[in-house]
């Protein structure tokens, strides 16, 4: 059961928000070092935990200015991506600044939400989609912006914590066949999103 999601009450006035808005920034770019893998030439994997999507909701309603009335619907689109003590959530971005590029890698990725994985031990932790939208459009078109769940079963969180097992993060998709192997100091960083154990 899911007890640290973010309500309402969590949510500062956008007047309190911009007085630390810089400070927070640089306290979470810090924190983000040890939540970044980048797998291939393309892609980058950023591991969400309750800290960064509290302030990407504080930065939407910023940006946006929606005002309360915008409040409900950021909680409901950026909740589904805080780990719930047993899993790990990334957000997967191909990142490539050439337009015509981007667009050709992207129209050969469809379904690249069904190959990612965590291999540790004598383990696989495939990645489950957000099921929010599809992510891979009919003609076949992957989005650059995947959101990716790795649910663990208790055994699986005591080896990922265990740093003498190293942890593989894979993009097994024809088109985009690459892997890396998650440094220490972010299996360590993402050992404290199991909570509860």
């Amino acid at each position: 059961m899911q007890n640290n999601l973010l309500t309402q009450d969590d949510i500062l006035s956008m007047a309190e928000f911009s007085k630390i808005r810089r400070t927070k920034r640089r306290e979470l770019i810090a924190a983000k070092q040890n939540r970044r893998v980048p797998v291939g030439p393309d892609a980058t994997f950023y591991f969400e935990n309750r800290d960064t999507i509290w302030f990407q909701i504080h930065e939407m309603l910023f940006i946006e200015q929606g005002g309360k009335e915008q409040i409900e619907g950021e909680l409901e689109a950026y909740n589904p991506l805080i780990p719930n003590g047993r899993e790990l959530v990334a957000t997967l971005m191909f990142e490539i600044d050439d337009p015509a590029r981007r667009a050709r890698l992207l129209a050969e990725l469809g379904g690249v939400e069904e190959t990612v994985t965590l291999g540790f031990s004598e383990y696989v932790v495939v990645a489950q989609a957000e099921q929010d939208l599809d992510r891979t459009s009919a003609n076949g078109k992957a989005s650059s912006v995947q959101f990716l769940h790795f649910s663990f079963s208790d055994r699986q969180v005591d080896a990922f914590r265990d740093l003498s097992n190293q942890v593989v993060i894979s993009v097994g998709h024809r088109s985009y066949g690459h892997m890396a192997v998650v440094p220490r100091a972010t299996q360590i960083a993402l050992g404290v999103d199991f909570v509860g154990q």
